[in-house]
């Protein structure tokens, strides 16, 4: 608990440094040294306006400060932060252990320039089996825990997320639509026909019967996976012994589901069961810590971190800093394990424990099972390190920018956009451009010949066609989402029409988690004037010389091209062809004579067998062919 702060103020620094010609930073250092109390606390180094600079805990406030009035003893990063010091403010609090939870409070709130910040710590994704309704549903949770039912994770990404309840719905077929789709059912949906839903919207289930299979699932991602399995297969044999085959091919593909997913641990992670596994590897003034997480005896993936102002630093001390701030808006799990030893291993522990309100372990394993799960850890930092030094920059930093722009949970990896192309509904087709870190994935390219019947104009049954295909193909191939097919981000070439339709065609298909973008062009169709839409939030524009804008014109310009460019090959491809090619008996020759004499084949489809016989090759007979080709067409 806070009890108490000081701060002080700017007059008494001028005093101290008119006094002691001391550098102005040191001088306001040591006024405040004059009131400083000798108890465990915070301190913050403010500049001129007001900003935090840097956030510190200490044991021993006082103590700890004197060591920042002797600038020439720090590393350059700390010195810089000295100079531009005009003031001190101290919170003081009970123990050490809660300085360090307020200490990684406001490092995250306040964002000082000098501390190492850990970027891109949204919330963690969990798992959701609602209990809040007649028939439960399995969908991906993030944010306050306020739903009732019961929650699994926290995972350590959306994909994660994502393949888990593909692999749920595989062993455990229950519903992932919302409850107004499910209301509204009258049929069952795609979901029902490739066997991940038992459509209890229609009354394929009872409640009984669903409710059962909602416990296996929950027993499952408690960890009770094997003996799921044992259970499972009691009822396939009985099905089998009565030849009910087909009953026992549903018992044996779900038996088969839980053994794929057990198959994927690499390691025998029961040994730790709640367990966040944390390794820092550093290398060209950067480090990358990467976080695994693992719970009921199973990986619920990992993430990658790229701490701020972490160049002149240990990597002990960067791991140090990282935990504080990892944990201040999520719960620790009983045991953490990390690759090298922090300052105060006992410290964070305590810290740890407080803020879980149980025991938290924090260990720094040296060999057997727990050991190589950090030394697993300690390889995917070196290998994601290597790649983001690798990355090329300016693309690096676009991506960041959409990700910033669409409030996305992550860098998108895979960006889609699609447009469409038709002439007043004839050779219509819709495309799909995909784009990533290495710019445009050409082999990625997807076009859609529109087969069902659109009304010249009719852009939104044309987006629901393609979007209906494109993903329904994905649920069937990788419902998963292991093959890195799947995008983070779909952007539209439309407006929030466009963006309506494409939203209800993904719902119809229970897919809920696809990020989707509208791209508009202004009132004048004028590159720059672009509006962008998305659910939940009102239209915007970004500022004209924004890269980030220019990113997506480039983006929707070259779905543009692709379409046109297929629309066109596909129109030039049937130019040169005509009615009279379906004709039996008319080769390239009578053809060119029957056009150049009546001019089209419309009117040589009104024309009678008299007229036809009077040109050059055409007998009574082929006369008569053509007649009744056309007549019999009509």
């Amino acid at each position: 608990m806070v009890e108490n702060s000081d701060q002080v103020p700017g007059p008494e620094i001028a005093e101290s440094e008119a006094a002691t010609d001391r550098p102005r930073g040191a001088a306001a250092i040591e006024a405040a040294l004059r009131t400083m109390p000798g108890v465990p606390g915070v301190y913050r180094m403010l500049n001129a306006k007001g900003d935090a600079l840097y956030v510190g805990k200490a044991k021993n406030l006082k103590k700890r400060v004197s060591a920042y009035a002797k600038p020439l003893a720090q590393v350059t990063r700390i010195r810089h932060m000295i100079a531009q010091t005009v003031a001190v403010e101290v919170v003081t609090t009970h123990t050490e252990a809660e300085a360090l939870l307020l200490e990684s409070n406001l490092i995250k709130r306040l964002k000082p320039r000098y501390n190492v910040l850990l970027r891109d710590d949204k919330s963690f994704p969990y798992i959701l089996i609602t209990d809040d309704h007649e028939f439960p549903q399995v969908v991906k949770h993030r944010g306050a825990r306020d739903r009732k039912g019961d929650y699994f994770g926290p995972f350590a990404s959306a994909g994660a997320v994502n393949q888990t309840i593909g692999a749920l719905q595989r062993a455990f077929p229950l519903r992932n639509c919302p409850d107004s789709v499910f209301a509204s059912r009258t049929r069952p949906c795609l979901q029902y026909q490739i066997k991940r839903c038992t459509a209890p919207c229609v009354g394929k289930i009872d409640r009984a019967g669903y409710r059962a299979v909602v416990d296996e699932a929950r027993d499952f991602l408690a960890g009770r996976s094997q003996e799921m399995q044992k259970r499972l297969a009691a009822p396939m044999q009985a099905a089998s012994d009565r030849l009910d085959f087909e009953t026992a091919a549903l018992f044996r593909d779900r038996i088969r589901a839980l053994t794929q997913i057990q198959q994927k641990q690499d390691i025998n992670v029961r040994a730790v069961g709640e367990a966040d596994v944390i390794a820092a590897h550093q290398e060209a003034g950067q480090t990358c810590v990467q976080v695994f997480f693992y719970r009921a005896g199973q990986n619920y993936g990992n993430r990658a971190f790229f701490p701020a102002q972490s160049r002149d630093m240990a990597v002990e001390e960067v791991l140090g800093a990282f935990i504080g701030q990892f944990y201040d808006n999520k719960p620790p799990p009983r045991l953490v394990l990390l690759s090298a030893a922090v300052d105060g291993l006992a410290l964070v522990a305590e810290a740890l424990s407080i803020k879980a309100e149980r025991k938290v372990e924090v260990a720094i394993p040296q060999r057997g099972e727990r050991r190589a799960l950090v030394d697993l850890a300690l390889a995917n930092a070196r290998d994601a390190l290597a790649r983001r030094l690798a990355e090329n920059a300016s693309q690096r930093s676009l991506l960041e920018g959409l990700q910033r722009v669409f409030g996305l949970d992550e860098v998108p990896a895979r960006i889609e956009v699609y447009d469409n192309s038709h002439l007043s509904g004839r050779q219509a087709y819709g495309c799909m451009i995909v784009s990533g870190p290495e710019g445009f994935v050409k082999s990625a390219y997807r076009k859609f010949a529109i087969r069902g019947p659109v009304e010249p104009g009719d852009d939104y049954a044309m987006m629901r066609e393609v979007l209906a295909r494109r993903f329904g193909r994905l649920l069937k191939e990788d419902a998963e989402r292991e093959k890195g097919q799947w995008p983070d981000l779909v952007l539209i070439d439309g407006g929030p029409g466009q963006l309506s339709a494409a939203t209800a065609t993904l719902g119809e298909l229970g897919i809920e988690d696809v990020a989707l973008a509208a791209i508009a062009k202004g009132p004048e169709r004028n590159a720059g004037r672009e509006h962008f839409h998305m659910n939940g939030r009102a239209s915007f524009m970004l500022a004209p010389q924004d890269p980030v804008l220019y990113a997506l014109q480039r983006m929707r310009d070259e779905a543009h091209r692709f379409a046109i460019g297929t629309h066109r090959a596909k129109r030039s491809a049937e130019i040169g062809k005509s009615e009279l090619d379906q004709v039996p008996g008319i080769g390239a020759k009578r053809k060119r004579a029957l056009l150049n004499h009546f001019g089209s084949a419309k009117a040589i489809a009104g024309a009678g067998i008299a007229d036809l016989q009077r040109i050059d090759g055409i007998s009574k007979k082929v006369a008569e062919t053509i007649y009744r080709h056309f007549h019999e067409q009509g």
